[in-house]
């Protein structure tokens, strides 16, 4: 059985390899550190399941993911994220992910999601289950958030969080010009007009802890 893990910090890859070794004998490895290589991989190479960062710096994760879906590549995808929102877990499994795990609980659910997945369902911790039931049955929502990308979402909620332009560029290895463009994207299609108004519009909607 071959596992591919994607992310951008070598001790957690390290961790992660370490606790499904344990679990699966027969388990090997591959690894990717970006975004790229994380594609290359998916595309080039045959594996039982992918652990994919959501975050990973430049394309992101969610961009990875649907772009291996669009290739028609179906192997199980367990989306792994530093965000527990019920919002990020729904733009998973939409764009076609088999499971979502936060960093924080991987290391006492890692080896069941990878169980459940690897034997055909689903996973999704019980702290989000019904919450995502609830949105995904949700077809009328308009809520303006859900007019973004998966990027511009990322980014809404940083600025919202009170990160700058040249801090948001840093975390996700991007332009600040290209930043600059995003913001500019989100306002338009939120219809507001300042960062004030997307704080607050992102407290108010509960997008930021």
């Amino acid at each position: 059985m071959r596992i591919l893990i994607a992310d951008d910090h070598a001790m957690l890859r390290g961790g992660l390899k370490l606790m499904l070794t344990e679990a699966f004998k027969d388990a090997t490895f591959g690894e990717a550190e970006s975004c790229q290589q994380a594609l290359d991989a998916a595309l080039h190479q045959s594996w039982a399941l992918i652990i994919l960062d959501i975050s990973m710096p430049g394309r992101g994760g969610l961009d990875v993911l649907k772009e291996i879906r669009a290739q028609r590549i179906m192997t199980p995808v367990l989306m792994l994220s530093m965000y527990a929102e019920r919002q990020f877990a729904v733009r998973a499994f939409r764009a076609g992910a088999s499971g979502y795990l936060t960093k924080a609980s991987a290391g006492t659910e890692l080896i069941r999601a990878v169980e459940r997945i690897l034997s055909g369902g689903r996973y999704v911790s019980t702290v989000l289950a019904e919450q995502l039931a609830a949105v995904l049955g949700d077809h009328g929502s308009d809520l303006l958030h859900e007019r973004l990308s998966d990027r511009e979402f990322e980014i809404l909620r940083l600025i919202g969080s009170g990160k700058t332009v040249k801090e948001i560029a840093a975390d996700l290895s991007l332009s600040g010009n290209t930043i600059s463009t995003y913001r500019t994207r989100i306002l338009e299609k939120m219809n507001l007009h300042t960062n004030a108004e997307l704080t607050h519009y992102a407290i108010s909607n509960n997008l930021i802890e």
